[in-house]
């Protein structure tokens, strides 16, 4: 159904409806009621907009979030920062803050949901998380926040023991590999089925057709393969703090 059809059966002109898909304008309470209503979904829209109120997330990233509630494993790429679901509260403000449009109560939210993310790793059955990160994101930084990063790096020693966390580490003798083009995350559901999501500097990309999922998961194992095992990273973690103690 093109923009025109959907909005004569919405009663929406179809400039509209063009906003409203390329995120120009909000998407209200009854443009989604409306759009439940013609397309049959059972009120899905209404239900992901209460959410997105709720939790204070950008409503691009509810189907996304939705899946990670729900996976049953998890797999990240960063070769630029370490995961949001691996941050602590400190290195998170200062990932945010990074943000210059940002106020400070606008960073504090944002903050609150990136923590409250990582609640799905402290439920009575978490599911499996495997992080690849490039070890040049832990050796990222200055003398004001040394102490931010070393909080950091140990927590990531200690989230590594966990029998359902592991940390793998892309080391810095590797050269250019396809992980280098950007973060990406996958999540698995209980039927087996699996979410992607991009990263991108205004916000991120649902990814959930069988090609694109293919080709995200073969990128998955190449960078996967370039990484130390979850032994020899922690080794490595503990070098990479050693000089700042």
């Amino acid at each position: 159904m093109n923009q025109e059809e959907f909005g004569r059966r919405t009663n929406y002109s179809a400039s509209l409806v063009s906003a409203v898909e390329v995120g120009t304008r909000p998407l209200d309470r009854p443009y989604a009621k409306r759009a439940d209503e013609v397309l049959e979904t059972g009120g899905m829209f209404e239900e992901l907009l209460r959410t997105a109120e709720a939790l204070r997330q950008p409503a691009w990233f509810l189907p996304y979030l939705e899946a990670e509630r729900n996976a049953r494993q998890l797999r990240c790429y960063q070769p630029t920062l370490v995961p949001g679901l691996l941050q602590t509260e400190r290195y998170a403000r200062a990932v945010i803050r990074t943000d210059a449009a940002l106020t400070e109560a606008g960073v504090e939210r944002r903050l609150a949901n990136r923590m409250a993310r990582q609640t799905v790793l402290e439920q009575d059955d978490p599911p499996q998380l495997i992080a690849v990160i490039d070890e040049v994101v832990l050796r990222r930084v200055d003398e004001e926040l040394k102490d931010v990063l070393v909080e950091q790096v140990h927590h990531l020693m200690a989230l590594a023991t966990r029998p359902n966390i592991s940390v793998h580490l892309v080391p810095t003798g590797v050269g250019m590999h396809i992980g280098l083009t950007g973060p990406f995350i996958l999540a698995r559901g209980a039927d087996g089925d699996w979410v992607g999501n991009l990263e991108t500097q205004l916000g991120g990309v649902l990814v959930d057709k069988d090609g694109d999922l293919s080709d995200l998961l073969s990128r998955w194992e190449t960078v996967r393969n370039e990484a130390l095992s979850g032994r020899q990273s922690i080794e490595r973690m503990k070098d990479v703090v050693k000089p700042w103690i």
